[in-house]
């Protein structure tokens, strides 16, 4: 796994030993920094449910001006310190240890994030107690482009129930990104 774009490009990232991560490949994270590109140049980048911190780190490397990285596992955060000292991004990220729901509410209400992506595991229904934290919040503004990973059998259907528009789906072969703007 590597930085695909940027000033970090082709640098090499660790990943999390064993299997309690997914790392999203270097094929499927071309695919959506091609879309989220435009989104980029100094936005502020929330990465929820991070792992590696693979997807915040080709944020900040293809111009995201500041990068907040939300994970529990200890494995995991010592993993994205690793990988933002080693790509020289370290300055601009901020690294969260705790719960997803945890560090949503330790983040300052009054600094709204321009794109969130979130991973998390996959049939635990973790992006819906997300979505539904995030539907009155005040990190999420009309221009907010939230980015949810899921499986292919994942229904987002209640997005709109909580005041989100799905704008747009891309399917891959296992799993799926979904965009969405609150409405």
């Amino acid at each position: 796994m590597r930085v695909i774009a940027g000033k970090a490009r082709s640098l090499p990232l660790k990943t999390v030993p064993g299997l309690a991560t997914r790392p999203t490949t270097d094929r499927i994270k071309e695919t959506l920094f091609n879309i989220l590109q435009p989104e980029l140049l100094d936005c502020r980048f929330l990465d929820l449910f991070a792992g590696s911190g693979a997807i915040g780190i080709e944020a900040l490397s293809r111009g995201a001006f500041r990068g907040v990285f939300v994970e529990k596992d200890p494995r995991a955060v010592n993993c994205i310190l690793q990988n933002l000292q080693f790509t020289h991004l370290k300055e601009q990220a901020e690294v969260i240890k705790a719960d997803v729901l945890q560090g949503l509410s330790c983040l300052p209400q009054e600094e709204p994030f321009d794109v969130i992506f979130m991973d998390p595991p996959y049939g635990k229904e973790l992006e819906k107690q997300v979505l539904t934290y995030l539907k009155d919040s005040s990190l999420v503004t009309p221009d907010t482009l939230l980015v949810v990973e899921t499986d292919l059998k994942t229904d987002l259907s209640y997005a709109e129930n909580l005041g989100f528009q799905i704008t747009k789906t891309k399917k891959y072969k296992t799993n799926a990104h979904y965009f969405l703007c609150r409405k």
